[in-house]
């Protein structure tokens, strides 16, 4: 699991940063790829990565600004392109209005996809996704000028490994007996010996959590959804002196977003969403301030992936 940046800017496309655009690859756990927002130009970031877009099962749209769904469009097509002859299934999750935005987009444009769209609308009231085996994802309403959703992607607890140091000492050989424990089942030695599977299984690993903000005012009651997370990426629009501009306008400081990883408690803190004018060094200041106060902060920049190991990584 690892998270891959394809766009980190907010509003507008800078010199070095496009609009807004995060993949999570599950490629080794399920074989998708989800992006979460779809910006400007996506379709032109991806080529300069190793991500297939027939790999993207799922795309959870954040809000409806331009900012972040007007490359969905474009996206779509040409996943229709390049799918070959048995295109995979994808499922968009948004809130209202997303269902009319593409299927307008697609009919005025005569444009025809290879390939069935499920739409899932998100509710203000909140809600759960169950995904497949592996991952379900929370999600809740934010603060900001337009309905804006906050996504919380869960993985389920990894079983125990085997105790093999164990089952070395006392002579049980490898192969089907390995097996058969680890299955948690009673196996029978040649020599007599009962051995219940259940002694041998070190206790579970805790599944990963990742936790994505869309655009958002900050608020401190939002940490309880992003509670002890392993990251939380989460915009960055305005430095930490500019509260008051980014109130006014629905968005979060550095310093904001600092704060909210704090009082979560969230492993890693990743900024993004960055404003066409701290270009160059002047991000660096963003990222500065907010070490200030969440020292466990990363500025993320377009292409840059995040591993997500587990806690005992």
């Amino acid at each position: 699991m690892h998270l891959h940046f394809l766009g980190t800017s907010s509003g507008s496309p800078a010199i070095e940063r496009n609009v807004s655009c995060t993949a999570l690859n599950l490629l080794p756990e399920n074989g998708e790829i989800w992006l979460f927002d779809c910006g400007e130009a996506t379709q032109h970031q991806i080529l300069r990565t190793a991500i297939r877009p027939s790999k993207i099962r799922r795309i959870f749209i954040t809000h409806l600004h331009g900012d972040h769904i007007f490359g969905l469009l474009g996206l779509l097509c040409s996943r229709s392109f390049l799918s070959g002859d048995n295109p995979s299934p994808l499922t968009l999750y948004g809130g209202a209005g997303l269902r009319e935005f593409v299927q307008t987009g697609l009919r005025l444009s005569h444009s025809y996809l290879s390939y069935p769209i499920e739409f899932v609308e998100l509710y203000e009231a909140g809600g759960e996704i169950a995904c497949d085996a592996t991952f379900h994802v929370k999600y809740r309403l934010l603060d900001h000028a337009v309905p804006s959703f906050g996504f919380r992607v869960i993985e389920a607890d990894r079983q125990g490994s085997l105790k093999t140091d164990e089952l070395e000492a006392l002579g049980v050989p490898k192969g089907a007996l390995y097996g058969a424990l680890k299955r948690g089942e009673t196996v029978t030695l040649p020599d007599g010996k009962v051995l219940n599977g259940n002694d041998f299984i070190n206790p579970p690993s805790k599944g990963r959590e990742v936790v994505l903000f869309g655009d958002t005012r900050f608020q401190a009651a939002f940490a309880d959804f992003c509670a002890d997370a392993n990251a939380l990426v989460h915009e960055a629009t305005f430095a930490a002196d500019e509260a008051a501009n980014a109130a006014q306008f629905g968005h979060s400081t550095c310093a904001q977003a600092a704060e909210l990883a704090k009082l979560a408690r969230v492993n890693t803190l990743y900024l993004s969403h960055i404003s066409a004018k701290f270009s160059g060094n002047r991000a660096q200041e963003l990222l500065a301030a907010a070490r200030a106060i969440f020292p466990h902060t990363e500025l993320a920049h377009d292409f840059m992936e995040a591993a997500i190991p587990f806690a005992a990584e």
